[in-house]
């Protein structure tokens, strides 16, 4: 996937019907963001990242286009 600001729609169609890499490419894209928001006191904790990851996959399932 491309280092975009956005994720295209393409890949979110992809995301909606399932498919495993359309998935990874965007818990890939906000990677980044999660590992930031996984700080905690001034350290890096890998469960928070985790849960964060395991949050967006049950969101990306969740969506539904009208």
């Amino acid at each position: 996937m491309k280092n975009e600001k956005r994720i295209s729609f393409e890949i979110i169609e992809k995301v909606v019907e399932g498919e495993p890499e359309a998935i990874h490419n965007v818990v890939c894209h906000y990677r980044g963001y999660m590992k930031y928001l996984s700080v905690f006191q001034g350290h890096y904790n890998s469960d928070i990242q985790d849960r964060l990851e395991a949050q967006l996959i049950q969101a990306l399932f969740k969506y539904r286009f009208r």
